[in-house]
């Protein structure tokens, strides 16, 4: 077994270690949540943590790590006596993002069920992590399925696992940690707050920090052992002060002026609900009993809120997590007057670094940087990306709540809340045999296709008797989420500042909208005489955002140029995930006035056109390329003003798809625009 990383040789990352160990200090914390760029050593401080665990004593013999002081009345492997027990070291489990239902809670033995009524059950993951560490790394990327029973368990403080009649119930008490890289993707926002606390890291930018932790990791590459040793008392300190600090929890009081802060602090910055109070309650105290006091103090609730308040109070996913500190500190003051000063008396956060205040969220530089304001010369101008013809970007119109847009038929791609789809979970729809091993039980499907055997198996008394052949697979349709492709024309017939401002807006409510369903998102551009992949496919919403902000405009109107590309990036993205359907969505006006990288691709031979018909044929042409494949799609028509051509409604029938104005997305017009989508792709 490899020698871990310890726990005190991390360099800087205060907050993230204060973190894990108020959490190994008080487990009711609920957890943290490590969100941070990669590289940042997430997971090499939570690996570390479990060195730091206390031993455990549990019931010999028990799979569910029973506690023989007081073991569970209802555990699986009980009742149990005054038998043996054994000391061991707190466990450190790993979920990983591939891992089935059965994995995470256990699994019950189907045919034995029905056949023998015996429970034989076999212990998940959860299970194996009870009074220990449960961790979670990439826990954005888990099915929200799984995401819901994991952080239930971690709230109730016990796993359920029902089928077709037959439960088990067994205790999971465990610290639950995960990370994440947010450019991946966020997690739901109900799910942040079932995390008790959160912790933004970031590389240092210091060079002699940055010097440290190449040192450091580079003499434990070389000999893991001897550099364990090196800091084995420093791990041992902190090991005895876990110990010392959860021993005092106890005596902690928590007084009427704290406890006055910690609710005027929730409702100053309008967090949801009455978790964050309880939250901020258990890791102040938490906090005065790793200090070695028995009286929480202002202080303590400057930090807790630090820790447990910034994931809860965003009202929308694009709002990056934060809290103003300035804020913070008169809402303390004026409910407490008590000294919140951040000087000396903060609490120590660990073996090697100050507690201090709450660890800023790394810098986000721009996507693109603005440009400056040019003169205006529309489709004319010039076709570079960037030239006179561009324009500085402006900012998007106030989303909205957009229609359902999905793509038709039955997928069987992830998990998500868009499209038909055949998953694990949703509504059982038929029976199948099973490919494997069975997960969900048909038990009317199973008692049909043994009926009329028994007899011939000399069946004599009330049970019935089943064999494997007849044991049937629930089918069971949900919903999936989707690749969706935004094609965002950004040339000089859609750089009116007003226009692209409400064409933005109506993009990004389309990107909130794929937030909330799990979807998958990418951004093509096309301007001057090219397009670009402004964004490649990704989970993390929060970048296409960054990059629609940010878009300049200006230049012709290379649509054909700006269809290939985007079909380019479909055709690789299945190679990738080929389960995962598309849903195209085209903003434009329709207009086509350059067709050079589209002549280019197409085999018509170098040059550019200049206007006239053979950009709009082209574009045509390469439209219909999704039809032939039969690639969802919508066009989101952007024409304005008393005149108008239909060029955008006529490439929605190339496309073989369908076409909406900015206003008929709205979820508040025109109720049939899903059946028109779905109808449309069926008479095609």
């Amino acid at each position: 077994m490899s020698t871990p990383f310890p726990f005190t040789a991390v360099v800087g990352q205060d907050d993230l270690r204060l973190a894990l160990l108020l959490n190994a200090v008080s487990p009711a914390v609920g957890g943290v949540l490590v969100r941070g760029e990669k590289g940042t050593a997430k997971s090499t401080a939570v690996r570390a943590l479990s060195a730091l665990m206390p031993v455990v004593d549990v019931v010999s013999g028990c799979r569910f790590s029973c506690d023989p002081a007081a073991p569970d009345p209802a555990c699986p492997d009980g009742p149990h006596g005054s038998g043996a027990s054994e000391s061991r070291p707190a466990r450190m489990v790993e979920l990983p993002v591939g891992a089935s239902e059965d994995r995470l809670v256990g699994a019950l033995d189907i045919e034995r069920a029905l056949a023998e009524g015996v429970k034989a059950f076999e212990p998940g993951l959860l299970a194996d992590a009870h009074r220990g560490i449960l961790y979670v790394d990439e826990v954005n990327l888990l099915h929200d399925h799984l995401v819901d029973l994991l952080l239930d368990a971690a709230a109730m403080g016990a796993s359920y696992v029902e089928r077709e009649g037959v439960s088990v119930r067994h205790a999971a008490r465990f610290l639950l940690v995960g990370t994440m890289n947010p450019e991946e993707g966020e997690l739901r926002p109900q799910l942040l707050d079932r995390f008790g606390l959160t912790v933004e890291v970031a590389a240092s930018r210091e060079p002699d920090q940055r010097v440290e932790v190449v040192r450091r990791r580079l003499a434990h590459d070389d000999d893991p052992e001897a550099f364990a040793a090196r800091w084995a008392d420093e791990e041992a300190a902190v090991r005895a002060r876990i110990v010392a600090a959860r021993a005092l929890l106890p005596s902690v009081r928590l007084g009427d002026g704290a406890l006055r802060q910690i609710a005027a602090t929730c409702a100053a910055f309008e967090v949801d609900g009455m978790r964050a109070d309880i939250v901020m309650a258990r890791t102040a105290t938490a906090l005065a009993a790793w200090a070695g006091r028995t009286e929480v103090l202002a202080e303590d609730v400057r930090q807790a809120a630090l820790l447990a308040l910034p994931h809860r109070r965003r009202r929308n996913p694009f709002d990056a997590p934060g809290l103003d500190e300035d804020k913070l500190d008169e809402t303390l003051e004026e409910f407490g007057g008590q000294d919140t000063d951040r000087g000396d008396d903060d609490p120590d956060p660990g073996p090697d670094g100050p507690g201090g205040g709450g660890q800023p969220a790394p810098d986000e530089g721009p996507a693109g940087g603005d440009t400056a304001a040019r003169p205006e010369s529309g489709e004319g101008g010039e076709p570079q990306a960037s030239g006179a013809g561009e324009r500085s970007p402006v900012r998007a119109a106030e989303p909205f709540r957009t229609k359902m847009l999905s793509v038709p038929g039955l997928g069987e791609g992830a998990a998500g809340r868009r499209s038909r789809a055949r998953t694990e979970h949703g509504r059982t729809t038929g029976s199948r045999r099973p490919r494997g091993a069975l997960t969900k039980l048909h038990l009317a499907a199973t008692v049909r296709a043994a009926a009329p055997h028994q007899r011939a198996r000399g069946r004599s008394g009330r049970g019935l008797v089943v064999r494997r052949d007849d044991l049937r697979q629930a089918t069971r349709e949900g919903r999936e989420g989707n690749l969706v492709l935004f094609v965002v024309d950004a040339s000089g017939s859609m750089a009116a500042r007003q226009r692209m401002s409400a064409v933005k807006g109506a993009v990004l409510s389309l990107l909130l909208d794929a937030y909330q369903r799990r979807d998958k998102v990418g951004l093509v551009t096309f301007r001057g005489s090219a397009a670009e992949v402004a964004l490649p496919p990704t989970s993390s919403v929060d970048a296409a955002a960054a990059r629609l902000e940010s878009l300049p405009t200006g230049g012709r109107t290379p649509l054909a140029a700006g269809l290939l590309r985007a079909h380019e990036v479909l055709r690789v993205e299945r190679l990738r995930d080929a389960a995962r359907r598309p849903l195209v969505v085209l903003v434009t006006d329709g207009r086509a006035t350059d067709g050079g990288a589209a002549r280019s691709a197409s085999g018509r031979g170098a040059g550019r056109a200049t206007g006239g018909t053979e950009p709009v044929a082209l574009a045509g042409r390469a439209a219909r390329l999704f039809a032939a494949d039969k690639i969802a799609s919508v066009v989101v028509d952007c024409e304005t003003g008393p005149v108008r051509l239909g060029l955008a409604g006529q490439l929605a029938g190339e496309l073989a798809g369908t076409a909406v104005t900015l206003d008929e997305l709205r979820a508040d017009s025109i109720a049939g625009l899903v059946r028109e989508v779905q109808g449309d792709r069926r008479a095609a």
